[in-house]
């Protein structure tokens, strides 16, 4: 139970609902949208900060007569303030432009390190917000505990989780390796209950997969975590020393992840030369570039993209494609190319705030309006799921070009 399947893998959704960019709050306002804004002073008043003058006393008076008159029960002090950062923030109309709360931010940081303690399985929720088990990873604990897939988990160390949020409920089921958790499971398809204890493990997301056809490497990269480049120089490594002659780096439903990551991934394949320039609005820029020598800078490539590429898998494929060192097969990518600068808050909650956007070499924006296939491969209205057209397309393009 370590990783949420999202619509953000599957290229059929372009609204890439929750990944390491998209807005993952799950903060429930008891209140209107606009009282959240107003709260979103409330911060600003306990810590004397310069806004807090006369020009809020309207505010102030909205807080007493909530307090006063509001006829429901208010929330704890703390959802309130959360719910005012949220609201202030959603005012800018920027949708990477966010407020965390602690429990989520810590399920982000999971993520991104790639591994935790848990059970090993990808996760996702039903229609009747049910935790169920996606597909368990082979070897591990959920696995080897005999879970299957559509099991549905009903509760957790005898708590049950129903009405809870897919990130709670996966950050009860994660722990310290070495310690056991009992899950209630009900199994749908022969309608029987069961518990089971499962000994946490290390579990390590899955980073990339590999595969070859004839002389053709693919590599599949599934998320800029902070093993990426690793992962993909040794699988490249050992496909290079196998003896292909070219690859295609498959980059559909990657939501993205580490700048620093994109770029060393990038600079896999490139020589020295510019990868991505960052700039601020004022106008100050950094400009990453990759450097000679790495082991993939003559192999021919093909980049796989679809509309749920997207932010660093952006950022690999621009470079690649504006400095032509690959062909990019697949449908326009999503669009984000804004930089969000991540504030860890004393509570452990989190502030991610929009600070810069993206360039590629040829100084083409990425965000808003994505890249643009250099073969385009449009999705069947009635997808075979023993066919894929992407990968068609990729071996068609090498079989040409040999």
């Amino acid at each position: 139970m370590d990783t949420i399947e999202t619509p953000a893998a599957r290229p059929s959704n372009p609204e890439l609902a929750n990944s390491l960019f998209a807005v993952r709050v799950l903060v429930i306002l008891v209140l209107t949208a606009a009282v959240a804004f107003m709260l979103g002073v409330f911060y600003a008043h306990s810590t004397n900060s310069p806004h807090d003058d006369s020009d809020f006393d309207v505010f102030w008076r909205s807080w007493d007569i909530l307090e006063d008159d509001y006829y429901f029960d208010l929330p704890e002090d703390k959802e309130l303030v959360y719910g005012a950062i949220q609201g202030l923030l959603s005012t800018t109309g920027d949708r990477y432009t966010f407020f965390v709360p602690p429990v989520v931010a810590e399920y982000d940081r999971q993520q991104t390190a790639g591994e935790f303690g848990g059970i090993g399985a990808y996760v996702s929720q039903n229609q009747a917000g049910q935790l169920v088990i996606s597909n368990p990873f082979s070897g591990l604990p959920a696995d080897e505990a005999g879970l299957k897939p559509g099991d549905i988990v009903l509760t957790v160390d005898n708590v049950s989780i129903e009405g809870w949020t897919l990130e709670d409920a996966v950050l009860l089921l994660r722990g310290e390796i070495g310690t056991s958790v009992l899950l209630s499971v009900y199994r749908p398809a022969d309608d029987t209950r069961f518990e089971v204890a499962i000994t946490r493990a290390r579990v390590e997301l899955p980073t990339a997969s590999t595969d070859r056809f004839g002389d053709i490497g693919y590599v599949r990269l599934f998320s800029f975590n902070g093993k990426a480049t690793e992962t993909l120089e040794r699988e490249i490594g050992e496909m290079l020393d196998d003896g292909i002659k070219s690859l295609i780096l498959d980059l559909r439903g990657n939501p993205g992840g580490l700048l620093d990551q994109a770029v060393e991934v990038s600079d896999l394949f490139l020589d020295e030369g510019i990868v991505v320039t960052q700039r601020t609005r004022s106008g100050d820029e950094i400009v990453y570039r990759s450097e000679n020598g790495q082991l993939a800078e003559d192999i021919p490539v093909v980049i796989l993209m679809d509309n749920g590429s997207a932010s660093a898998s952006e950022v690999v494929a621009g470079a690649l494609q504006d400095r032509d060192r690959a062909v990019i097969i697949g449908q326009t990518s999503y669009g984000k190319g804004s930089v969000q600068h991540v504030h860890d808050l004393n509570d452990e909650s989190q502030l991610h705030v929009t600070t810069a956007l993206w360039f590629t070499p040829n100084e083409t924006p990425i965000e808003g309006q994505g890249l643009e296939p250099d073969i385009r491969v449009d999705e069947p209205e009635e997808p075979d799921s023993d066919q894929d057209l992407y990968l068609e397309a990729a071996l068609a393009y090498f079989e040409t070009e040999q």
